[in-house]
């Protein structure tokens, strides 16, 4: 059912995207909002009974609601984690930004490629050259397919029903509420989400890592996985952006120019500066990463209902 599940739910945002997400998204913001309020007095262990009650309470709701549809009818809860996976994978919600970007690019408009990476970053990008456009650009995409696709995945199929992709998503929502936050107020009561996150993000990243490794230059990305990925910032991310570098002999990361200051960044991958052709192969890494993936998913269902 999972292999069904995901299949079906990829065909159908390939056909017709959810690109506005705003409504479900505010939602969860006010609600982080509301527990916020009721709970942070600048206290870790606050923030970490604020994130239980936050995430707790729809897994076991989801989870209940599952198993009942479940022993009604299969075809009822095959629609239900379809709905899930639909609402929670955003495959096609930023890859428009990198088809811009990559087209732009493609036709020299460097200022207009600059445009579109802010409005993805959320950060002004027009200092920035063609080959650190293009460098960010890549990070980007490499960033949110492991989090938006492969990570809700890898939960999805872990745990019963849609809550895996949900506890996924949720926990991702409330670290970049809390956790992520450099507010005063908030750096006590945000670390458990952030430990949180780290945690449940610790295993997919691997796997991410792996699965492109395995469809890249393998040598290579576990060379830049084992030697360049606990230099980055975020480690987590460090060990998919250093296996994906690695993978398509690209160079990412490096030091970038933030208006008039140098940002210094740590060097992952090996092989070519950054352009175009990159863009390209960004794509097809992905692809042929989700595919290893669906026929990895597929075998382990056939041996399932053949046993």
């Amino acid at each position: 059912m999972s292999f069904l599940a995901l299949v079906a739910a990829l065909l159908i945002e390939q056909w017709r995207p959810l690109a506005d997400r705003r409504y479900l998204f505010a939602a969860v913001a006010s609600y982080a909002a509301f527990l916020e309020r009721l709970f942070n007095v600048g206290e870790t262990r606050q923030g970490a009974i604020a994130w239980l009650i936050a995430v707790v309470p729809p897994l076991l709701g989801v989870g209940l609601v599952y198993t009942a549809v479940y022993n009604t009818s299969l075809l009822l809860a095959l629609l239900l984690n379809i709905a899930a996976l639909y609402l929670t994978m955003g495959f096609r919600q930023c890859s428009h930004y990198f088809t811009d970007i990559r087209l732009a690019l493609k036709e020299d408009d460097v200022a207009r490629a600059r445009d579109i990476l802010s409005g993805w970053r959320g950060v002004s990008c027009g200092h920035l050259d063609r080959e650190a456009v293009t460098r960010l650009a890549i990070e980007e995409a490499l960033i949110t397919s492991h989090r938006r696709v492969f990570a809700v995945v890898f939960w999805f199929v872990l745990l019963p029903g849609p809550t895996g992709a949900i506890l996924y998503r949720l926990a991702m929502s409330f670290d970049r509420r809390w956790g992520a936050q450099t507010a005063p107020e908030l750096e006590s009561f945000g670390k458990f989400a952030s430990r949180a996150f780290a945690a449940l993000d610790w295993l997919p990243a691997r796997f991410t890592a792996a699965a492109f490794a395995v469809v890249g230059d393998f040598e290579n990305a576990v060379y830049c996985w084992r030697t360049q990925a606990s230099n980055w910032p975020d480690p987590g991310l460090g060990v998919v952006l250093a296996s994906g570098a690695g993978a398509m002999g690209v160079r990412l990361g490096m030091p970038i120019l933030d208006k008039s200051d140098v940002v210094d960044r740590p060097e992952l991958g090996l092989g070519e500066s950054a352009d175009t052709g990159h863009l390209d192969s960004t794509v097809g890494l992905v692809w042929r990463a989700l595919v290893m993936w669906l026929l990895l998913l597929l075998l382990v269902s056939l041996a399932g209902a053949a046993s």
